[in-house]
């Protein structure tokens, strides 16, 4: 597996809607740029997604994959893995950790892995995810502080 990838937002709101942003996969097109459709295949008896299929389209980067969650008891540390390789991935992992701050505030750490299909030199794999990450973390922080702001 490649070696992980790791960035950290803050965003202005309690970790449980952070979590509750997270976890509403069927919005995601609503506010992700390359995310055209979610799937939610399976579900654990708790009602949170266990298996979520995608279908992604970044320019150069269309793929659909799907994806195996799981949750911490209190929901401050999702993550998930490839369920089986795509087109383009043989294997992904990644996970969110989510923090109060104490101030109304919450830190959320963003951890990927991704070992693509296609050959890629190491020095543009790291940049690529470097973007990737911080692109996700910009429109989750904007998500849940729109929702926020409205309630």
């Amino acid at each position: 597996m490649a070696d992980s990838s790791i960035q950290s937002i803050v965003i202005a709101a309690p970790a449980d809607r952070v979590a509750a942003v997270i976890c509403d996969f069927a919005r995601y097109p609503e506010w992700t740029d390359a995310v055209r459709a979610v799937e939610v295949v399976e579900e654990y008896e708790d009602g949170y997604a266990s298996q979520v299929r995608f279908v992604l389209d970044a320019g150069v980067l269309a793929d659909e994959y799907t994806l195996v969650y799981e949750y911490a008891e209190d929901i401050s540390h999702i993550a998930w893995h490839l369920a089986a390789p795509s087109r383009m991935q043989q294997a992904q992992n990644g996970s969110y950790d989510i923090e109060e701050n104490g101030d109304a505030t919450s830190t959320v750490t963003y951890m990927l892995e991704v070992e693509l299909s296609v050959g890629m030199l190491g020095m543009f794999r790291r940049k690529a995810e470097k973007m990737i990450m911080d692109t996700a973390l910009k429109q989750l922080k904007r998500r849940v502080e729109s929702l926020d702001a409205t309630n």
